[in-house]
């Protein structure tokens, strides 16, 4: 190999590994985004307004942020909290459900700046966390095979492709395997072309009406989800990968980009999980050290759809929804086979863990908070006991 195709490989897997997990984290849940702005009655602009701002707000953070402490330090839009937004924000108005936004972003900076998360996060046994993520990312995996039941032609090609893709080259396996989807999904009639469009992204602004009513029945509820169910599992997934970046500047950062431009649609970002294990992997680079150039390339991706986030939503919404599934599923295997390799190595600790990880793969919901954080108390209870 000479010096110039050792470049191309050198950067090219980065890269990848950073355009995969904007595809998989931006077409997973963008449906969920457009679901919450239309709720609080949102105009056609003004969701693209969102996504810009969403956008900027991850490709900003997680570009900066990598860049500084030398680590992949991933961003995302809170998913389920965009699932809450979706039916708590009818019947409220936007000016309104900015502030309750606003205040969200507070309370994240406010427990991020005062210690309190991180203290509680220090005191998670690696195993608990393993399996969280575990947990968190076996879901992708189950609904991988699960797409074979609606789309198995698809499904079929993709992992045969897999399969010799891992035997020739397994660091660009799964960008492989998405190449070949692509072209199937063509070649079948499933990429709906048609949706695409082109247009830039126009911000717009929201005056804050504030309101104790809503900043306590929107904004509350959306900072517990926020933090149990995306922080947590994003610290986990940081943890695990043996990365001990400072937790509180980072979630901090997120609760002032949150204020800051929630008036343009931005109601709340945190870590990533699920975007940052692909970026954690020895696919994104083979020197741990250097992975933290897939998470630079996931934020300049994001950055462009910032731009012209309408356009780049329409055409990540004409891939079929089983190829993002795929895709997703074949990328996080390795991930999800070490996470459980961690958590159930020290037998003192594995029916913790593995109470753990059963409790994060439920999902189950309670009092409007996700799986994750009853993972964390039921995990917790278990291990204490044991350990005693």
């Amino acid at each position: 190999m000479n010096a110039s195709s050792s470049k191309v490989s050198y950067w090219l897997a980065p890269i990848t590994a950073g355009f995969i997990a904007v595809l998989v984290g931006f077409t997973s849940s963008v449906a969920l985004v457009f679901g919450a702005a239309k709720a609080a009655g949102a105009s056609p602009a003004q969701i693209g307004s969102w996504i810009g701002a969403l956008s900027l707000a991850m490709g900003g953070l997680t570009l900066a942020l990598s860049l500084f402490y030398k680590k992949p330090v991933m961003i995302a839009w809170s998913t389920p909290g965009a699932a809450l937004l979706t039916t708590a924000l009818v019947g409220v108005p936007m000016g309104q459900a900015v502030a309750a936004f606003m205040f969200c972003g507070f309370l994240i900076f406010l427990f991020s700046v005062t210690g309190w998360f991180e203290r509680v996060m220090d005191r998670l046994p690696l195993a608990l966390a393993s399996a969280i993520l575990a947990g968190v990312l076996a879901k992708f995996a189950l609904d991988a095979v699960r797409a074979g039941q609606t789309q198995s032609q698809l499904v079929l090609i993709m992992f045969a492709t897999y399969l010799a893709a891992r035997r020739v080259t397994a660091r660009y396996a799964v960008p492989i395997v998405l190449i070949v989807g692509v072209a199937t999904a063509a070649t079948l009639g499933l990429m709906r072309w048609d949706t695409v469009t082109f247009s830039v992204t126009q911000p717009s602004w929201v005056t804050p009406e504030w309101s104790w009513q809503t900043m306590i029945s929107i904004g509350l509820p959306l900072f517990i989800v926020t933090m149990a169910s995306q922080n947590l599992p994003g610290v986990a997934t940081m943890r695990a990968a043996g990365y001990d970046t400072p937790v509180s500047p980072v979630i901090g950062s997120t609760g002032i980009a949150t204020m800051l431009l929630a008036p343009f649609g931005c109601y709340a970002v945190n870590l990533a999980a699920i975007t940052a294990a692909i970026c954690m992997t020895p696919d994104a680079h083979p020197d741990k050290d250097k992975r933290y150039w897939a998470a630079v390339a996931c934020g300049v991706f994001y950055l462009i759809i910032a731009l012209i986030g309408g356009s780049i939503a329409a055409l990540l919404a004409a891939f079929p929804n089983e190829l993002i599934l795929v895709v997703a599923g074949l990328a996080l295997l390795g991930t999800i086979g070490n996470g459980l390799a961690v958590a159930m190595k020290d037998e003192g600790s594995r029916e913790a863990a593995l109470v753990t990880f059963l409790v994060t793969l439920s999902g189950v919901t309670f009092l409007g908070i996700g799986s994750a954080f009853w993972a964390v108390i039921f995990g917790s209870i278990v291990y204490v006991a044991f350990k005693r």
